[in-house]
């Protein structure tokens, strides 16, 4: 039997309250899968040839246990799609489409359905909430806009929530003080490295007592507890951490509430699994592994089991706020992020770790990796707040942690706060250096 969009999208823009019926609720969620596997088996070109080649029989799965029947989705077979082989709804239905950067490779075309970006302006709206945004807030947007998903993607989730955006877009450092010194804006949206150095700059201007700053969004890069920290202690505000991948819908899927406890995902929407990214098995909760996501009411282009290359671990223990929606940790690091040194793999979250743990240091870091004579050598810069006089011994501090953490020596530099190159968008930290010396 045919599935059609109203199936495919029954009930699931209703909010769900604090208190829920889990077991209906589950069934409600087999349901979606179940809706949404024949629903791309019958309407996209890419799903229909790649389930048939894996032998799947879409009717046969029904409920979550079937969900490691279906093969997985990657990046490179969505690339390979390029540009819409992997559509699903007719053009008729499609009323817009976004685009990942393509600096990897071609780029992914994501067509969205009306119902698309409604959905995705609720869940974005559902973060917007959680973090205690209201309709008396003035929100300014510093996220791209255009095939980036990202400027239209929290606009749409401010304006549904009712509250105002100040749509300033990226970049030009001036205007956007100026209109969170003049308009009173209250929230703040952008990247972390964005965010502090905004922080920075206002309280190198000494304009903070003419901002009225209480809440910040910070996504699409990594960021540690120590950079929260600094932002937070500069601007007097707290921050939240939103996590999403243009893949999906964009920013919006998940984010952390006042706990901080973990990052809240919308599961009538979404099915987060955790595999191990070497031998692909599902992993038990609460151990780190890759994120896999299936999107259960997405008719534009809906993904099935979607390798995202995010490193993270369910959270199994309720979160102190009492929603009923499921936690993941923060990302710790992307599978491709991973850097080989002395044959230890490691992972900048690693570096950001011990950061953390070593009093004196702040938030900011860079790692360069040389090859000199056939052997690897690390260096990391760090700032520090401390009087240049006790950089020494925090350098040598910070390398005995590197060493008992992570297993392998760096050299280390500590230099004074601002001294590392700050960030419009997102800070690259990573210098591989080693194929330009071969």
């Amino acid at each position: 039997m045919a599935v059609n969009k109203a199936e495919l999208s029954k009930g699931t823009l209703v909010s769900l309250e604090n208190q829920r019926d889990e077991r209906r609720f589950q069934r409600e969620r087999e349901e979606k899968l179940s809706r949404v596997v024949e629903y791309a088996a019958e309407n996209s070109p890419f799903y229909r040839k790649k389930l048939a080649e894996a032998g799947i029989n879409p009717v046969k799965i029904k409920t979550l246990l079937d969900l490691p029947d279906l093969p997985f989705t990657t990046k490179e077979e969505l690339r390979q799609a390029y540009p819409l082989k992997a559509q699903a709804a007719p053009d008729v239905e499609v009323v817009r489409v976004h685009s990942s950067s393509g600096t990897t490779g071609k780029p992914i075309i994501i067509p969205y359905t009306q119902y698309d970006v409604d959905t995705w302006a609720e869940m974005m709206a559902r973060c917007l909430k959680m973090t205690g945004v209201n309709r008396l807030d003035r929100v300014q947007v510093t996220p791209g806009y255009g095939l980036w998903t990202a400027g239209i993607g929290f606009q749409a989730g401010v304006e549904r929530l009712g509250a105002i955006t100040i749509p300033t877009g990226p970049g030009n450092t001036e205007k956007q003080l100026e209109m969170m010194s003049d308009l009173g804006t209250s929230v703040l949206i952008g990247t972390s490295s964005y965010g502090l150095l905004l922080a920075e700059e206002c309280s190198k201007r000494g304009i903070m007592d003419h901002l009225r700053l209480r809440i910040g969004v910070f996504g699409s890069e990594r960021w540690g507890e120590r950079m929260r920290a600094r932002i937070e202690e500069i601007f007097a505000i707290d921050t939240f951490d939103i996590y999403g991948l243009t893949e999906i819908y964009g920013p919006g899927i998940a984010i952390d509430c006042p706990y901080h406890h973990g990052l809240h995902y919308w599961d009538d929407h979404l099915i987060f699994e955790v595999i191990d990214p070497a031998t692909g098995k599902p992993v038990p909760d609460g151990i780190q592994g890759e994120l896999v996501i299936t999107t259960l009411t997405k008719q534009g282009m809906p993904l099935l089991r979607y390798r995202t290359r995010d490193l993270t671990r369910i959270i199994t223990e309720p979160c102190p706020c009492g929603s009923p929606y499921p936690q993941i940790d923060r990302i710790f690091a992307r599978t491709d992020d991973m850097i080989k040194i002395h044959g230890v793999n490691i992972y900048p979250g690693q570096i950001e770790h011990v950061l953390e743990i070593t009093p004196g240091l702040s938030s900011e870091y860079e790692i360069t990796i040389t090859r000199k004579e056939g052997r690897d050598s690390l260096t990391i810069k760090v700032e520090s707040q401390q009087s240049s006089g006790e950089w020494t011994d925090l350098e040598q501090s910070f390398a005995r942690n590197i060493k008992t953490k992570i297993g392998i020596s760096a050299s280390c530099e500590v230099i004074g706060i601002g001294a590392l190159k700050r960030s419009e968008k997102k800070t690259k930290r990573v210098y591989d250096l080693r194929e330009s010396q071969l």
